[in-house]
């Protein structure tokens, strides 16, 4: 077993990188350096040497996979590329979605500022806007990358000559003021306590993130560095039953169980 305890891991105890003797160790061994966690192999685990460990990072069926005991067996989770159920899937997809009213006609541009398994990012994306990603914890930028990687080699992205959206790396309360260019919409999906029933593999990759990472707990810092650095608005997206992120929001567009309130700057009105 591989630990790497010369800093403390901000995983430590909960996340290992997991070989299953499948093929080449070298890229485990360069991820679980990367992440400062231990790597094991499926003999060790089986032999129980990694009871420590609450989360797993794997490859499997050619894709990177966050696995916990319970999906051991089962596959894990990834960042998934292909549209969701009820999404269009070609490109450019309609503009006809709440999020699509919430972002604006006029909008091009694009910061998802809270990027997480990346399924908004990529629903943007496949709407034919301009996205970057932000993400601060460094398994889900591995996640993200192994995501992002398998898409650009898609045939449609590759046939429309597509660039896949652009992954900032960094806490996004800071890259926010720093960035190279004014967006026209920042996106925020703060992590709000659960209170509706969600699909199963929604309400896991959910509770994965919480086990993980914890909740968002700088909500409204985030809120007002996205409103500062964003060119035209900030749109939140929460529960249908959550009260608002900040004050009265200038719209509010409805989804199946989830709301998208929109902030406008100044006299943006599209």
């Amino acid at each position: 077993m591989l630990n790497n305890t010369a800093t403390p891991s901000l995983y430590s105890g909960k996340l290992a990188v997991l070989y299953e003797h499948q093929d080449d160790i070298g890229k485990y061994q360069a991820l679980a350096q990367q992440l400062n966690i231990p790597l094991c192999t499926s003999t060790e685990l089986k032999q129980k040497k990694m009871l420590s460990a609450m989360f797993f990072l794997a490859w499997r069926d050619g894709c990177l996979r966050l696995i916990d005991e319970k999906l051991l067996k089962k596959g894990g989770l990834t960042v998934e590329i292909e549209p969701r159920p009820g999404e269009q899937r070609s490109w450019p997809a309609p503009k006809d979605s709440a999020l699509a009213k919430a972002l604006g006609r006029k909008t091009k541009s694009v910061i998802d500022a809270t990027t997480g398994w990346g399924q908004d990012s990529l629903h943007i994306f496949r709407m034919g806007y301009d996205v970057h990603c932000i993400e601060r914890s460094p398994v889900m930028i591995a996640l993200l990358k192994d995501g992002l990687q398998r898409l650009s080699q898609e045939t449609w992205v590759q046939n429309c000559a597509l660039s896949v959206p652009c992954l900032l790396e960094g806490d996004a309360i800071e890259l926010l003021s720093t960035l190279p260019s004014v967006p026209d919409a920042i996106y925020i999906d703060p992590m709000f306590p659960p209170k509706r029933k969600k699909s199963a593999l929604a309400k896991k990759s959910m509770m994965v993130l919480r086990d993980l990472l914890g909740d968002d707990e700088d909500k409204e810092q985030l809120f007002t560095a996205a409103y500062k650095a964003a060119g035209k608005r900030v749109v939140v997206k929460s529960p249908d039953d959550a009260q608002p992120l900040m004050d009265k929001p200038t719209h509010s567009f409805k989804g199946k169980l989830l709301r998208y309130d929109v902030y406008l700057k100044g006299d943006n009105h599209d």
